[in-house]
């Protein structure tokens, strides 16, 4: 019998903020303001989804604006996170950096600076009260224009001493071209932010290479393709770059047709460091744990390269040392306990 995955000591890289909603929390919301929402968000079921092509994309994104919708008063915000940091606790996270684009929630929360306030206050929060250490990545839209994206980037540099620790980039990736960006990402590196865009899930290595190039990215989300590589795979190893891994949201969007498909294995034996992750559990039906889970039951990882994987995600957090430092002798804690017997 295996070790627990759930007890494994890991951070939590790729989380997205609506993403991370409960299902119920979304239906009460929704009752609560009187919103109307898609049937696939309503039936108890993952809602099938498939984005690799820009009608299934672009369903997705329906899908997760009406998620959005619900959320318009601070306790909303202040629910949805602590909720957030409640199931990463369960699923044995010690550490989780939420994704979120401010610009979103700004209308219903009085304006861009004060919705920022609000989630900073609500991961403060809740952090204090679930033990779990967060932190939060501000996000820009691909899909809008390279001039928002830097107005986000000094919004977040502005919170750098509050809880922000990166700047990313999110939607689909195959609008728009990285380097159009890369003012933003330069204001965000210099007020010592980590650079952490998409790249490479809906797009192939070229994407990554361009987050590498263009914004000199220190994590990559997503990153999977560049398992289609080997130079580029080379390269994420030597400059040990992490790429946040998201299997279950992979499969689900189509990039993969099942979990076998998913080139974990070749990643990880090319040293590409991973942050496995859940991406936007309210749509895709899986949470933290159960991408350990997937690694374990469909690519044979054993516990010790389970337990590496949860080291990398750690080493590839914004964590402070003394967070880093525990979370990975907790791993050591968790190899070293016996495995249970089996029944």
């Amino acid at each position: 019998m295996a070790r627990d995955v759930r007890t494994l000591p890991k951070a939590h890289l790729h989380l997205h903020f609506t993403g991370s909603m409960r299902p119920s929390t979304l239906l009460e919301l929704a009752d609560k303001y009187g919103v109307h929402l898609p049937e696939a968000l309503t039936s108890g079921e993952p809602p099938k989804l498939r984005a690799t092509d820009e009608r299934g994309w672009f369903r997705f994104q329906r899908l997760y604006d009406s998620a959005r919708a619900v959320l318009r008063e601070p306790e909303d915000i202040q629910r949805l996170v602590r909720e957030a940091a409640e199931e990463d606790a369960r699923d044995g996270s010690g550490w989780l950096e939420i994704q979120v684009d401010p610009t979103s929630y700004a209308p219903r929360l009085g304006g861009l600076i004060p919705a920022m306030e609000i989630i900073l206050d609500a991961v403060e929060t809740a952090s204090r009260e679930t033990g779990v250490g967060m932190a939060v990545l501000v996000a820009a839209n691909r899909m809008k224009h390279p001039l928002d994206a830097r107005t986000l980037a000094r919004l977040a540099v502005r919170y750098a001493d509050r809880g922000v620790v990166g700047f990313g980039l999110s939607n689909d990736e195959r609008r728009g071209l990285a380097r159009d960006f890369d003012r933003a990402f330069a204001i965000a590196r210099e007020g010592g932010l980590l650079a952490a865009p998409h790249g490479g899930e809906l797009a192939g290595p070229s994407s990554i290479r361009a987050c590498l190039d263009d914004l000199h990215a220190g994590r990559v989300g997503h990153g999977v393709r560049a398992a289609e590589d080997p130079g580029l795979m080379a390269k994420l190893a030597e400059k040990q770059v992490t790429c946040e891994v998201c299997p279950a949201s992979n499969v689900a969007l189509g990039v993969y047709e099942k979990p076998e498909d998913v080139p974990l294995r070749t990643l990880f034996d090319a040293g590409v460091p991973m942050a496995l992750g859940a991406d936007d559990p309210l749509l895709f039906g899986s949470r933290l744990a159960a991408q350990y889970e997937l690694a374990r039951d469909a690519h044979a990882f054993t516990d010790q390269e389970l337990a590496e994987l949860a080291r990398q995600s750690v080493r590839g957090s914004a964590a402070p040392a003394d967070m880093k430092e525990r979370l990975l002798s907790g791993v050591e804690d968790w190899l070293a306990a016996p495995v249970p017997a089996t029944a």
